[in-house]
């Protein structure tokens, strides 16, 4: 399809559509013309960001523009693309298929009715988990740019990749701590003769007994102190495995998506390969029918309850790792015309269907301890990690080879926490080098010196999870900062700024240069109302509904400490409405020469490559228009 210059409906020149791989890319994936940064200048005569910039230069040195459109970012070095596009979907696998895939959703599925909760999971994965996912993919292939710096789309609003940023910090922080705590997870070994006679104590004797796996857990791995205003002493065995993994995950993205691409190849198939040889073994033990029914069994009363509607809300967009970042940063090596919008289809299917699938790995296990055991299956199921760090381990000790399956399986917990962490840290280092200043002696930096004080940060704050008390300041990271209201708040902005500010159809456009064709219009419906009101509704729904944080409904936490969470919400929350507020006090001129300038998007080189030279001309500003400055760089 030849490229050809038209109007819209709304009066705007309409840049030439491309069939999808019309870009002259080499074979190994790479982009002829990859996204240029903006340079670190001022944002114009009006902004005062610093000594002021001229009108952006063309690749032949004229000043260039694409009027209205946008302003074009100079010159930099060539950004380096997936090996293969296998890379990516196994990129994205690895770190949106974790932990919560494994012990979360069981869990919330039992709780919530059963079967009946797929209902109101699927419905929101449709409206608010596929939308938003393919959003962030979409937006980083597009702009060639990590999480902070593909908002030049809407300048105004970068707030909401420095937030995305805060949070795939905090998910980093949980994602090693939690790792760092397996190899002691298993739990004590337990012979035949005790195992016999556990079994034969009566029910009524055993209400007042703790199980010795807990027992474990609790004294031997976290050695819990009385609350988090008691830290108490450092675990060095903990500390051990913590520097190990901050090592393993260096080692896995230093030299970026090249060598992230290669490992992800283990670390993504590994645990399908445990699930399936775990599901294998468990449907042939006794009760693990009862146990797959108590899981699947509808109870449709269940679907009038808020809770079990803002439970999959929540879940969908903790589950796929969306407001963290990372997906921009990783859609953004993708070539520019990959059909990212399939990849979305697929990696939501992946993400889905895992979490389905490991429902029948836990619970066809808790089946046969209940079982074993003598008593009901919802005494066994413990809620959250208590199914991958209590219930399991009790589980594996009563089946035959029991250090085997308790190795595989917590190996296969080691591997799904791993990828998740150096994928998103991949993410996070993505958008830091991003943002430094090409010239400067921090952009001088190379890749793995970066990287290298990145771990060493993570790691220094790691340290206070693996004290006596960390497991409290690890559940106030996780509650407060990482999931839950703060993902929301992201999603919404997200898809406001796409949608409301830089224009729904225009994205979709956009898209459509990328992959060749338009992606149904439910899309965009979703990015511009459904899924921002699903978020606004989950979200006041949290704030109303506010109970105070409490570990094992035991510990209730001091005022402090939760102020102290707040803290940690607010630190990232806060970043979008404080940015939009900075840069609007610093602009000069009325409020809509503001509005206008500041959302002006700053583009790559590599967005000239579908404008057709009579366009470009076109789209030039008229000499000594006193417009000039839209067209310069807003960074």
């Amino acid at each position: 399809m030849s490229p050809e210059l038209g109007e819209t409906s709304r009066g705007e020149i309409s840049l030439p559509q491309l069939e999808a791989g019309d870009l002259s890319e080499g074979e190994g994936g790479g982009s002829a013309h990859p996204l240029v940064p903006a340079p670190a200048l001022g944002a114009g005569p009006g902004c005062g960001e610093g000594g002021g910039a001229g009108p952006p230069q063309s690749q032949d040195g004229d000043a260039a523009g694409t009027g209205n459109v946008g302003a074009v970012a100079g010159p930099a070095a060539e950004r380096e693309t997936w090996t293969r596009q296998m890379d990516f979907i196994m990129s994205c696998v690895g770190f949106a298929v974790g932990l919560g895939n494994v012990w979360r959703f069981p869990y919330l599925c039992y709780k919530n009715g059963g079967g009946v909760f797929l209902i109101p999971y699927l419905l929101i994965v449709f409206i608010g988990g596929i939308p938003v996912f393919f959003l962030e993919i979409a937006l980083g292939q597009f702009m060639k740019q990590g999480g902070v710096s593909a908002w030049n789309i809407a300048p105004l609003f970068k707030g909401v990749g420095q937030e995305a940023t805060c949070h795939n910090h905090s998910a980093a922080q949980l994602s090693s701590a939690a790792p760092a705590s397996k190899p002691f997870s298993s739990g004590p070994p337990v012979n035949g003769s005790s195992t016999k006679l556990l079994l034969n104590v009566s029910c009524v004797e055993t209400e007042d007994m703790r199980s010795p796996v807990i027992e474990f857990w609790e004294r031997k791995v976290l050695r819990l102190s009385g609350g988090i205003n008691e830290p108490g002493d450092i675990s060095y065995e903990m500390v051990l495995c913590l520097l190990a993994t901050w090592v393993i995950v260096y080692f896995c993205m230093w030299k970026g998506v090249k060598s992230t691409g290669k490992i992800v190849y283990f670390t993504a198939l590994f645990p399908y390969v445990v699930l399936v040889v775990l599901l294998a073994h468990g449907v042939n033990l006794p009760g693990a029918l009862d146990g797959i029914i108590y899981y699947l069994k509808p109870d449709w009363s269940k679907l009038g309850e808020a809770q079990v509607w803002i439970d999959a809300g929540t879940q969908i967009f903790f589950s796929y790792a969306i407001g963290l970042g990372a997906l921009t940063a990783l859609g953004s090596y993708n070539r520019f015309h990959n059909n990212c919008y399939q990849d979305a289809f697929v990696l939501a299917l992946i993400n889905s269907g895992t979490s389905f699938f490991a429902g029948f790995v836990v619970f066809s296990v808790l089946g046969f301890m209940a079982a074993e055991q003598g008593v009901d299956i919802s005494k066994v199921a413990e809620s959250g990690p208590g199914l991958a760090f209590i219930a399991y381990p009790k589980a594996v000790t009563l089946m035959p080879l029991a250090p085997l399956w308790a190795a595989l399986f917590f190996f296969m917990l080691l591997v799904l926490g791993l990828d998740s962490q150096f994928v998103g840290v991949e993410g996070l280092i993505t958008g830091i080098m991003d943002m430094l200043p090409p010239k400067s002696a921090l952009g001088s930096l190379r890749r793995e010196v970066v990287a290298a004080i990145c771990c060493v940060i993570c790691f220094f704050i790691d340290m206070s999870m693996v004290t006596e008390g960390g497991m409290y300041v690890f559940q106030l990271f996780d509650y407060y900062s990482a999931s839950g209201i703060t993902l929301l708040w992201q999603a919404f902005w997200e898809c406001v700024v796409i949608a409301w500010v830089y224009g729904a159809d225009r994205f979709m456009d956009d898209v459509a240069r990328m992959i060749g064709y338009q992606p149904l219009p439910y899309m965009k419906w979703c990015w511009s109302y459904i899924t921002p009101l699903v978020c606004v509704g989950v979200f006041l729904f949290h704030v109303v509904n506010y109970k105070p944080l409490t570990y094992n409904n035991v510990y209730t936490y001091p005022l402090w400490g939760e102020l102290f969470g707040w803290a940690l919400a607010l630190s990232s929350m806060l970043c979008i409405p404080l940015t939009v507020v900075y840069k609007l006090l610093r602009c000069k001129g009325s409020l809509r020469e503001r509005w206008q300038h500041l959302t002006t998007p700053v583009w790559g080189r590599h967005h000239l490559e579908y404008l057709a030279p009579e366009s470009e001309a076109k789209l030039l500003p008229p000499a000594g228009s006193k417009n000039d400055h839209l067209f310069e760089s807003v960074v």
